[in-house]
């Protein structure tokens, strides 16, 4: 898996629902900076500061996100996204904004190969500071005593790309509604059930993708 997953383009993992274009949402996540100023009071200038709110870049996403796998303890980190990367392997902090602001996160923990992935938000940074925000409030889980950091992170084992990954099964695109699904599934088997002329294993192939798929587009 890990051989195979790439820092750009996105290496998106598989059997992750996606989120349409057209439903991202602008995130609330910001950088708070305070800046230091004075103003007069009774004839006499006092120090002060004031705090400046403005939105993340990419580079102070990936500080979020650096400080949380190192507190979680994980390793061998690869950062995909849709924005080319410099010599350090890192998205460019002021590259142009992608179409697909999605986000995924490689990390080996305990041994095991994890993903975390997010394209909510219509940033790549707020994707980045949602992944960062969301390890930590897994880490919690065993910070109050109500469960262990393994049973946290059952949910996110990263699994290697398949030629049967339902998109490539199926047909469709990266996108793709429930319906569009069942069309797919419908037009393939015209050929693929045994009444006309396919095979069994054919169709056991499609029907095992549309049923992965409806889950998946389920969430």
């Amino acid at each position: 898996m890990r051989d195979q997953a790439q820092r750009f383009p996105l290496a998106w993992p598989m059997h992750w629902k996606r989120t349409p274009p057209d439903k991202r949402e602008r995130a609330s996540f910001r950088h708070t900076a305070r800046i230091p100023s004075s103003r007069i009071i009774n004839g006499q200038p006092v120090a002060e500061t004031r705090e400046m709110r403005r939105r993340l870049t990419i580079a102070e996403a990936i500080d979020r996100l650096a400080a949380e796998l190192q507190r979680l303890g994980a390793r061998d980190e690869i950062l995909s996204t849709n924005v080319p990367v410099n010599l350090k392997g890192l998205p460019y902090s002021i590259a142009k904004e992608p179409p697909d602001t999605g986000t995924a996160v490689y990390v080996t923990l305990g041994g095991k190969p994890l993903v975390f992935a997010c394209d909510k938000w219509d940033r790549v940074a707020d994707n980045i500071a949602a992944v960062a925000q969301h390890i930590d409030a897994l880490r919690r889980i065993e910070r109050y005593g109500v469960g262990r950091i393994e049973q946290a992170f059952v949910g996110y084992a990263a699994l290697p790309p398949s030629a049967e990954d339902w998109r490539i099964v199926l047909g469709v695109g990266e996108y793709a509604t429930p319906e569009q699904v069942s069309a797919a599934f419908l037009e393939r088997m015209r050929t693929a059930h045994p009444d006309v002329g396919g095979t069994h294993e054919e169709a056991a192939r499609l029907t095992a993708a549309r049923d992965l798929a409806l889950k998946v587009l389920a969430g």
